[in-house]
C-alpha cells in the first residue's frame, strides 16, 4: 500500500508539475504575444508617423520647387518682355531711319534737278558775261584766260606762302608737346652712300737702292710677292717709297706688314717672302680678333656670333672718305643708344644695330651688292634677329624703315658721317659738288646769283626783287631744298637761304 501511495503521490506530483509548467508556458506565450502585438502596434504607429512626416517633407519640397520654377518663369517672362520691347524700339528706329532716308532721297532728287537747272542758268549767265566782258575789255578769250591765270597764280603763291608760314608756326608751338614725333620724323634724313675708298698703302724704305732688291733678278721677287699676297706692288720714281695697291684692305695690310718685315730683315727672296707673308697673316688675324673683341666690349654688347666679331674686326682696316669704319661703327652705336634712350626706344637693340650696320663693308670686295644688303645677309646667316636685320638693311634706304630703331640708326649714321672732320673727299669731287649746288639754285626763275658756303653746308640765293615777292621767296626756298634732296648726294644737311633785297639809289648833285 505504501508503494501504491508513493506511486500515486509521484503521479499526482508529476501531473501538478506538468499543469504548472503548462500554465507558466502559456503565461509566457501570452505575455510574448502581448509584447509582440504591442511592438507591432508601436512599429505601425511609428511607420504611420514617419510616412506622414515624409509626405509633409515631400509636399514642402514640391512647394519650394514650384515656387522656384514660378520665380524663374517670371524672370524669363521679364527678359522676354524687355527683349521684345528693345526689338520693337529698334524696329521703330529703323522704320524712322528708313522714312528719313526716303525723305532725304526725295530731297536729293529734287535738289539735283534744281542744281542741274542752276548749272544751266549759270552756264548761260557765264556765256553772256564772257561775251559782255570781251566786248567791254576788247580782249579775246585766250588773252583773258592768260590774265586770269596770272592773277590766280599770284593769289595761289601768296596763299601757299601763308600756309607754309602757318604750318611752320604751328610746328614750333607744338614742338614740346610732340617732341618724340617731330624728332622721329626729322631724323629720317639719310646720309648718302660714299664710294671713294682708300685703295693704296705707302711703305717707306730707307733708300732707293732697296727698290732693285725688291724687284729682284728679272722681277722674280716682285712676282713672288704679288702672287703670295694678291696685291699690286707699284715701284715708281717716288723717292724712298713703295706703293701697295688693292681693293681689299685686309689683304693690303698683310702685304704692308710683309714688305716692312722683309725690308727690316734685309733678306728678300721668294722663300723669305712666303715665310714673312705667313707671319704677317698671323699678326693681322690676331689684330682682327683683338679689334672685334674690343669693339664688343666697348659697346657692352653680348651674344654676338664669333664670325660676326671677327668680321667686325676686319673693319679696323677699312676706311670711308678717310674715316675708319670700325670707329665710325662704334660712334654710331653710342649715338644710337643715346637717341633711343631719349625717345624711349629699345636701347640695346639700337646699340647692337648701330655696331653692325656697316658689317657688310668688311666683305663687300668679296660679294657683289650694296653693303647694307650684304651685311643683312651675313647677319641673317649668323643668327641675328629680324629687327637687327631690318636696321642694317634700312640704314641707307635700301628698304623703307619700319621701326623707330631703324630710323635712329639712320640718324646716328648720318650724324657720325657728317660731323666736321669725320670724312674727307677729293678736291675735284668737292668742287664739282659745290658747282652743282650753285647751278641747281640758279636754274630757278628770278634767281640772280647763288653762293655755296661753309663747305657746301649752306647756300645763299640772291633773287631779283622785281620778279620775286616775299611770299614767292618762301616757296622758292622750299622748292630748292626739295630739288637738292632729290638730285644731290651729300652728308648731313644743307641750309637754303633766299635773300630778297630792294635798293633805291639816287645821287645828290
Amino acid at each position: 500500500m505504501t508503494g501504491v501511495y508513493i506511486a500515486a503521490s509521484l503521479l499526482l506530483g508529476a501531473l501538478i508539475g506538468f499543469a504548472v509548467h503548462r500554465f507558466v508556458v502559456a503565461d509566457k506565450i501570452n505575455r510574448s504575444r502581448e509584447s509582440a502585438e504591442r511592438l507591432i502596434a508601436e512599429a505601425t504607429k511609428d511607420a504611420e508617423t514617419t510616412k506622414k512626416e515624409m509626405l509633409l517633407e515631400a509636399k514642402d519640397e514640391i512647394f519650394h520647387l514650384k515656387a522656384t520654377a514660378d520665380e524663374e518663369m517670371k524672370e524669363r517672362r521679364k527678359e522676354l518682355t524687355a527683349l521684345e520691347n528693345r526689338l520693337m524700339q529698334r524696329e521703330e528706329s529703323l522704320e524712322r531711319r528708313a522714312e528719313s532716308l526716303d525723305k532725304r532721297d526725295h530731297q536729293l532728287a529734287s535738289q539735283s534737278g534744281q542744281v542741274a537747272k542752276r548749272e544751266r542758268d549759270l552756264e548761260e549767265a557765264i556765256a553772256e558775261e564772257k561775251a559782255r566782258l570781251e566786248s567791254l575789255a576788247g580782249m579775246s578769250t585766250d588773252q583773258a584766260r592768260t590774265v586770269l591765270l596770272d592773277r590766280v597764280k599770284e593769289d595761289v603763291t601768296h596763299d601757299a606762302a601763308v600756309i607754309i608760314r602757318d604750318a611752320e608756326q604751328r610746328a614750333r608751338e607744338e614742338a614740346d608737346r610732340k617732341a618724340r614725333n617731330i624728332v622721329g620724323i626729322a631724323i629720317q634724313r639719310v646720309a648718302a652712300d660714299h664710294t671713294a675708298e682708300s685703295t693704296v698703302s705707302v711703305v717707306h724704305i730707307p733708300s732707293d737702292d732697296l727698290k732693285g732688291r725688291i724687284i729682284g733678278r728679272e722681277g722674280r721677287n716682285i712676282r713672288a710677292f704679288e702672287q703670295a699676297t694678291g696685291i699690286n706692288l707699284i715701284i715708281d720714281d717716288t723717292p724712298e717709297a713703295v706703293i701697295l695697291s688693292s681693293f681689299d684692305p685686309v689683304r693690303r695690310e698683310v702685304g704692308r706688314i710683309t714688305l716692312e718685315s722683309l725690308i727690316a730683315d734685309g733678306r728678300i727672296h721668294p722663300a723669305r717672302i712666303e715665310e714673312m707673308f705667313e707671319k704677317a697673316q698671323s699678326i693681322v688675324d690676331q689684330q682682327i680678333h683683338e679689334a672685334g673683341d674690343q669693339a664688343v666690349f666697348d659697346t657692352g654688347i653680348h651674344g654676338l656670333h664669333a664670325d660676326l666679331v671677327k668680321t667686325l674686326g676686319r673693319l679696323r682696316f677699312r676706311t670711308s672718305y678717310g674715316q675708319n669704319v670700325l670707329k665710325h661703327s662704334l660712334e654710331v652705336s653710342h649715338l644710337a643708344g643715346v637717341v633711343a634712350a631719349e625717345l624711349g626706344a629699345d636701347v640695346k637693340l639700337a646699340r647692337r644695330a648701330g655696331l653692325l650696320h656697316d658689317i657688310g663693308k668688311a666683305i663687300d670686295h668679296e660679294v657683289e651688292g650694296p653693303h647694307a644688303v650684304i651685311g643683312a645677309d651675313l647677319a641673317r646667316r649668323l643668327g641675328e634677329s629680324k629687327d637687327i636685320l631690318h636696321c642694317i638693311e634700312a640704314h641707307h634706304g635700301d628698304v623703307e624703315p619700319q621701326t623707330v630703331e631703324a630710323v635712329i640708326v639712320q640718324a646716328a649714321d648720318a650724324i657720325s658721317a657728317s660731323r666736321p672732320g669725320a670724312r674727307r673727299e677729293t678736291l675735284e669731287s668737292y668742287i664739282k659738288r659745290l658747282e652743282k649746288l650753285e647751278q641747281l639754285a640758279e636754274a630757278h626763275k628770278g634767281v640772280e646769283k647763288s653762293y655755296a658756303m661753309q663747305a657746301g653746308r649752306e647756300i645763299r640765293v640772291m633773287v631779283k626783287p622785281e620778279e620775286i615777292t616775299d611770299a614767292e621767296s618762301v616757296v622758292l626756298a622750299r622748292d630748292i631744298a626739295k630739288q637738292i634732296e632729290d638730285e644731290l648726294q651729300y652728308p648731313g644737311q644743307i641750309k637754303v637761304m633766299v635773300i630778297r633785297e630792294s635798293r633805291a639809289v639816287e645821287y645828290a648833285k
